[in-house]
């Protein structure tokens, strides 16, 4: 079908005055991140978190900023950092995690001055504080191992889901048998048991075996516990047993908790997809179903101000790989629950409550931002608040102001406070404007086209220093996901975008079907084809960038990754335009990605069941790269992490091995200790060097 190509606007932009600056890589090093905003009781204050990069790592810190507008400040400054901060009710006081040099552990704080104090000396570490109604307990989150559970005598009958190791079952040896690798079978038993428990070797027999940097033998539990909010007071477990609990919040009496769990006891829990809401009291005592919606999974509870409903995020488990993120609310005094979020086809996170329990304000991945919006619990009716070319990544409410962590084109991260429908909205903090305002910035152009009856969006960036008349290279960046978005609202990309447009290059990228932010339907519809009607859309935006003129159709590179990784490989084996490319931490032969990547799911739900199923056999290879690796011309430079998981490196070998007995014009790159989120949180150091390899490998092809 020839697209249809629909109006192209150019962003507004104004600076008081011409910057000359370029975007240097070392820029990565400057930016700092702010996240977990969270108003005082009285809503005169917030605090929330700063991290930047230190060294080979990053610290995190806890900040203060006021209502009225005045500049934020650190409250800490200690090397080990904080996150997590939670207020006192008293509104003078906040909770927050911070290492004890081992693990995490809960601290206290106080604005009057003086130095934290660190409440919880737990041995498996505490995170997740809140504070009770009352201020006079704390509660935080710790994880229990399976391990641990086998050996505590209240447990140690073991789950009544099923025990998933072939051939052994719970006690089969006795538990004082002697270890001795010449004695009986009980003694065998006993001596291999010793050396698994010191992970020599890790004895498998779980189905989610893979984390995302190392191999999880064994399953975590994660607990509830309560204890004084005083410095050596011991806790006490509100939570037990082989199931896991998250989400706790308070009931305003401040008698029960409210969390997310699944309590199928005979389902093992690699194999539950679903959660509901449960009561559990204070005092102790079993775990009481407070909420469950057939057909979905509940998380996140969170009781309105008044105490009327109980708002909840929520997941269609009949469509797994698409289901969109919704939110429901719980009637307390009937107990029926409906969706708030039946108007608006986006998937939505980060849901608050207004004040007066009125509103409720949630985030989603939307047309190239992340807008919030606001839903009238009333009627319904959902507002968007901010603009499609902002990012809201966090925000909160007060009686009268709203504060966001805010992105935008001409810079990362800032907070601003505005009215509660986001107007008369100001920066109030510095944290990055003070060398970015000093930057030439690029500012992306935007467009739409129809393709295949999808309605694709896309964004032309010219190089920062542009001249009219001249011609320019072109790097065609794709996502990955594949259900990621990008836009100017998204923060990941915004320094490497700069880069590049700083180094001379033209930047093309486009969220082509199969992309979250423009609903379910748009989402869905790479199902069974993550190679060709995706790999149409982006090229056709590249298409549209050397329509524009400027654009030098003899140097174009192509990068992206982790789906976009795959998307690489995929173009080049079928188009010969590019003449370099960057395959970064893909997933390159779908067939054995089932077991080799923490992301297996992505084969049943997007591709419709397994590999020793023909059928789909012959889908699986009619999608992956490595079916075409023969026609594969472009030079290749592969980038994958020792330690991810998420795709698994062999998949990275494959492809670059393939390529290598070819003769193929191939490099490899593998970085120690990287996991699939290195270009995004990785040690800083790396992040440098995956830049500057990118730009080194294109420029052997490319030359300006």
């Amino acid at each position: 079908m020839k697209p249809v190509i629909l109006i192209v606007c150019l962003l507004a932009f104004s600076r008081a005055h011409a910057q000359e600056e370029p975007v240097l890589v070392t820029d990565l090093q400057k930016i700092a991140q702010p996240g977990s905003l969270t108003f005082s009781p009285d809503g005169g204050r917030y605090l929330f978190t700063v991290r930047k990069a230190d060294g080979d790592g990053y610290t995190t810190q806890i900040w203060i900023g006021e209502a009225s507008g005045s500049a934020p400040r650190p409250l800490t400054t200690h090397e080990r950092g904080g996150s997590s901060p939670v207020w006192h009710p008293n509104g003078r006081e906040f909770a927050f995690v911070r290492s004890d040099g081992e693990r995490p552990q809960i601290w206290r704080m106080s604005l009057d001055g003086g130095e934290p104090v660190m409440l919880t000396t737990h041995p498996r570490g505490a995170t997740n504080p809140i504070f009770s109604p009352d201020g006079r307990h704390v509660v935080f989150s710790s994880s229990v191992s399976e391990r641990d559970l086998w050996a505590d005598s209240t447990h140690s009958a073991g789950p009544a889901w099923a025990y998933e190791r072939a051939g052994r079952t719970p006690g089969d040896r006795p538990a004082d048998a002697k270890a001795d690798a010449n004695g009986d079978l009980n003694a065998i038993r006993a001596w291999l048991d010793e050396n698994a428990a010191k992970g020599n070797p890790r004895v498998v027999s779980r189905l989610n075996f893979q984390g995302e940097t190392n191999l999880n033998p064994h399953l975590t539990f994660t607990h509830i516990l309560i204890q004084e909010a005083v410095a050596g007071a011991a806790p006490r477990a509100l939570t037990s047993g082989w199931f896991s609990f998250g989400g706790a919040t308070f009931t305003r009496n401040g008698e029960f908790l409210l969390v997310s769990a699944s309590l199928d006891s005979t389902t093992h829990p690699d194999r539950v997809n679903t959660q509901s809401i449960w009561g559990v009291t204070t005092g102790g005592g079993r775990p009481q179903q407070a909420a469950r919606l057939d057909g979905y999974t509940l998380f996140n509870p969170i009781l309105s101000p008044d105490g009327r409903f109980l708002l909840m995020q929520g997941f269609d488990r009949s469509d797994q790989g698409y289901a969109q993120g919704r939110l429901f609310l719980q009637d307390q005094s009937t107990g029926a629950i409906s969706e708030l979020s039946v108007n608006l086809d986006r998937s939505l996170g980060n849901p608050k409550w207004s004040r007066d329990s009125r509103f409720v304000y949630a985030t989603a991945a939307s047309d190239g931002g992340f807008p919030l919006f606001r839903f009238d619990v009333r009627t319904r009716a959902v507002t968007r608040l901010t603009p499609f070319e902002h990012g809201i990544s966090d925000f909160d409410i007060s009686a009268t102001t709203l504060v966001t962590v805010r992105t935008e084109i001409t810079n990362p991260f800032e907070i601003h406070t505005s009215r509660l429908d986001a107007s008369q909205a100001r920066r109030v903090s510095d944290l990055n404007h003070h060398w970015v305002s000093k930057k030439k910035l690029s500012i992306p152009e935007t467009g739409r086209f129809i393709r295949d009856g999808h309605e694709v969006q896309y964004w032309i960036m010219k190089p920062a220093f542009y001249e009219a008349g001249k011609t320019y290279p072109l790097v065609l960046n794709i996502h990955g996901g594949p259900s990621a978005m990008w836009g100017p609202g998204e923060a990941s990309m915004w320094h490497e975008f700069q880069y590049l447009a700083s180094r001379g290059y033209g930047i093309v990228y486009s969220n082509p079907r199969g992309s979250g932010g423009y609903g379910r339907a748009f989402q869905a519809a790479n199902y069974q084809d993550w190679g060709a009607g995706p790999a149409a859309d982006v090229l056709l935006a590249a298409d549209l960038a050397v329509a524009t003129g400027w654009v030098d159709a003899e140097r174009q590179a192509v990068t992206g990754g982790s789906y976009a990784g795959y998307l690489t490989a995929w173009i080049i084996s079928q188009d010969h335009r590019f003449k370099a490319a960057m395959a970064q931490r893909g997933v390159y032969e779908l067939t054995t990605f089932l077991g080799e990547g923490n992301a297996w799911r992505l084969v049943p739900n997007h591709f419709g069941g397994y590999p020793w199923e023909p059928e789909i056999d012959a889908v699986l290879k009619r999608n992956s790269p490595l079916t075409y690796v023969e026609q594969i011309r472009t030079p290749l430079l592969i980038k994958h992490g020792d330690v991810d998981l998420r795709t698994g490196v062999i998949q990275s070998e494959m492809l670059y091995r393939s390529l290598k007995i070819q003769g193929k014009d191939v490099e490899y790159i593998r970085y120690p200790r990287a996991s699939h989120e290195m270009s995004r949180s990785g040690e800083p150091p790396q992040r440098l060097d995956r830049l500057l390899r990118m730009v080194e490998f294109f420029e052997r092809y490319i030359q300006h």
